[in-house]
């Protein structure tokens, strides 16, 4: 893989600034509801996204260092002891010399920075995806507790309407009081569940807040869920997406180019850096009249080579960038190997939430009301005693709780596949 030149680079940071952490043309929501807002917000907002783009900057900035020469180097010399010579005494000495790498260096260096600037970028995607799941995963519980509050105050007005039915049949003296008493520890008990529920909003909150940079304490509106009809993935393609798509693998890559050029640049150190410059002595005239080219300054040119003699060090030096390198690979398919099988675990999770949400949508829930109906009615007309009619409300909050769970788990499971696949799966 090779990384892409500066231009391009500086190019990709202007597009992504405006198409994820935000374009001024947005609109800057303060209560956001829907699930795109929260986004939106999350985007331009979060800190964590911040410090991974301002890393992105940093890595950037280090390739025209890379590209450039190391600084020439200025010297001075004044003759304590004047040097008499023909042409005059000597005074001052000043040169100027460049060191130019050995062919190649700065080619590799630059390679190398660039590498590891494109790693940031796809570790700054990696972290908007990251983002956007716990977004995502925070958003879809906060829709699932908003119906699960919903259904525990159905449930409770359903089991007044069965308390006010228990009375009345006590009034008529064709039940006993043991059924009031039994409807009122319902009762008891789904209220404390409802209050539960209710407390659980705080810590909700507090976490979508904190993806969206605001204090952990702000209210926020009750979401306004989306219906989107869920896509059907198989393995085959999922695995094909990840392996071409994942920002973390592709980041990876990146630094298994970054450990290549620093194998090179190992290399480099067995051969010498060159040196050209220019020394000019300042001359006084001669003492005796008469001398041809009498306060001449001298001008040198001047070459210079360092000596790498020290090659035991150096073959250290390039013995370790290969075991980097041997490393960054070994660890690339290390950290591929993990999201394989975790895309495995979250598609089969995903699949089974779909399954029981249609089995819960389709048919455990409407025969559950059905039950509920039935037994009130034949409770009415002393066919059955309480307990049963109890038993069939209490089935039917579980079904609608558990129908609702496994919808916000098919969401949460989609957008937990999205972050590994590196893309939406869903319309």
């Amino acid at each position: 893989m090779k990384a892409k030149p500066t231009a391009v680079v500086a190019a990709v940071l202007i597009v992504e600034m405006a198409s994820s952490i935000g374009a001024a043309e947005v609109r800057d929501v303060n209560t956001p509801q829907t699930l795109q807002e929260y986004l939106r917000q999350a985007a331009r907002n979060n800190a964590g996204l911040k410090a991974a783009f301002e890393e992105w900057k940093v890595t950037l900035e280090a390739v025209p260092q890379a590209k450039a020469l190391p600084d020439p180097r200025f010297t001075y010399g004044y003759f304590i002891d004047e040097v008499e010579t023909r042409v005059g005494p000597q005074k001052h000495r000043l040169g100027i010399m460049q060191v130019f790498p050995w062919f190649g260096t700065i080619e590799a260096r630059t390679d190398a920075a660039s590498a590891a600037a494109q790693a940031a970028h796809k570790r700054y995607e990696a972290s908007k995806l990251q983002l956007f799941y716990d977004v995502k995963d925070a958003f879809h519980e906060y829709v699932y507790l908003q119906s699960a509050i919903e259904i525990a105050r159905e449930n409770l007005d359903l089991v007044r309407h069965f308390e006010e039915v228990a009375r009345a049949r006590y009034t008529a003296a064709t039940a006993g009081h043991p059924d009031i008493i039994r409807a009122q520890v319902e009762l008891a008990t789904l209220e404390d569940e409802l209050i539960a529920l209710q407390e659980l909003r705080e810590p909700i909150v507090a976490r979508l807040n904190a993806a969206l940079n605001r204090p952990t304490s702000e209210p926020l509106l009750w979401p306004k869920p989306e219906m989107h009809e869920m896509v059907q993935v198989d393995q085959p393609t999922v695995v094909a997406a990840l392996r071409k798509q994942n920002p973390q693998l592709q980041a990876m890559d990146f630094d298994v180019e970054v450990a290549r050029n620093r194998i090179e640049l190992a290399k480099k150190k067995f051969y010498p850096d060159l040196g050209v410059g220019v020394d000019w002595i300042v001359t006084d005239d001669a003492m005796t009249s008469g001398v041809r080219d009498s306060g001449k300054d001298p001008v040198i040119l001047m070459f210079s080579l360092n000596l790498p003699i020290w090659r035991k060090s150096y073959g250290a030096a390039e013995l370790q960038a290969r075991a980097q390198s041997r490393r960054a690979l070994h660890h690339r398919q290390d950290v591929e190997n993990d999201l394989l099988a975790r895309a495995q675990e979250v598609l089969y999770d995903l699949e089974d939430s779909g399954r029981k949400l249609r089995l819960y949508e389709q048919v455990l829930v409407p025969k559950a009301q059905e039950l509920v109906g039935a037994s009130e009615t034949a409770y009415a007309a002393g066919t059955v005693d309480f307990l049963s009619l109890i038993d069939a409300e209490r089935t039917l909050l579980r079904f609608r709780l558990e129908c609702e769970r496994a919808r916000a788990n098919q969401h949460q499971r989609l957008a937990e596949l999205e972050m590994l696949v590196g893309t939406e799966l869903s319309d």
